[in-house]
């Protein structure tokens, strides 16, 4: 028998992703009867695509479990109370699809400054009709949560010469060069007033859930864009449709959304001053081969006895 760690894999879909696990011992499956025999000599459980509760039966039948991997950076669905009391490290993919989200985000940016929807619609009823559009250079981007998808988008939107503002629990004790001032959660609404556009990259805890509502949709210019790259109900979302209905902001871009799929009758399908992904901007040609890559460097973290990558504070959800 080999002395490698065996995984539990909890994988609801045969990704093809999966045949990349060969070489280590591992036992795939998406019910819990599927992990009886192995569940007391399971070291690790890789949470690739199961419900939140197959991980949590998984782990509260396995009782050496040393370590938790999830594939996404999110963990509001992963997260339970036994996992968060529990000593056992929990990693996730953070960082592993950041860049495509910064990429989206600077493309919302430009997709409103330059008015590409009117563009579109010129286009398609052969009108020919000049109109002005901004630069972004020089306006004003506020990015709430700094955390690795943060910084991706600042990275892109410091470079196309914007002013960056960032909100952030613990500011840096030493200068970003990214970021021309922190806020902290307290200042959120000063921070909004300096905004042209508001990027959510935030987890989704408690403390962040309807971060951006009403209130913080009155503060903002009435020019203001508001773009998610985040955790959907951190946008409260009926909220948005009132402002954006109101004209209280100019538009949204949006990737994530409080419910997936959207619903057929959900008031935000008509409106004109938004522009919907479904939840697919990180989603390049090779994201889930980057997801099993940097699970299998983690694997040889554990293995080895080196110091995991993108270890959890549980207890903040983040």
């Amino acid at each position: 028998m080999s002395n490698q760690p065996l995984v539990l894999v909890l994988a609801a879909e045969p990704d093809e992703q999966l045949s990349m696990l060969q070489d280590l011992p591992h036992v795939v499956g998406n019910s819990p009867s599927t992990f009886v025999e192995t569940a007391a000599e399971a070291s690790a459980i890789f949470q690739w695509s199961g419900s939140h509760d197959l991980l949590r039966s998984v782990f509260l039948a396995s009782p050496n479990i040393r370590w938790v991997h999830s594939r996404s950076a999110g963990l509001d669905s992963v997260l339970f109370p036994e996992l968060v009391a529990s000593p056992v490290p929990l990693t996730n993919g953070s960082g592993v699809f950041s860049q495509s989200l910064g990429e989206f985000a600077l493309a919302m940016v430009l997709y409103f400054a330059k008015d590409f929807s009117r563009m579109i619609r010129n286009h398609r009823a052969r009108r020919w009709e000049q109109f002005d559009v901004d630069e972004i250079a020089g306006q004003t981007a506020g990015i709430v949560g700094y955390g690795d998808i943060g910084r991706a988008v600042a990275t892109r939107l410091h470079a196309m010469g914007m002013k960056v503002l960032a909100l952030k629990r613990h500011p840096p004790a030493a200068p970003d060069p990214l970021i021309d001032r922190f806020y902290l959660p307290s200042e959120l609404l000063d921070m909004l007033t300096e905004c042209d556009y508001v990027v959510a990259s935030a987890p989704l805890t408690a403390e962040t859930r309807h971060l951006l509502s009403d209130a913080q949709f009155a503060a903002m210019k009435p020019s203001a864009i508001v773009i998610n790259v985040g955790r959907g109900p951190v946008v409260d979302q009926a909220a948005l449709v009132r402002a954006l209905r109101e004209k209280t902001i100019r538009g949204a871009g949006l990737d994530v959304f409080e419910k997936e799929p959207i619903p057929e009758n959900d008031p935000i399908w008509s409106l004109e001053n938004v522009f919907i992904s479904p939840h697919c901007a990180d989603h390049t040609h090779d994201w889930l081969d980057r997801a099993m890559r940097f699970f299998l460097r983690q694997y040889r973290h554990f293995e080895s006895g080196e110091p995991l990558e993108n270890i959890v504070n549980k207890a903040l959800g983040y």
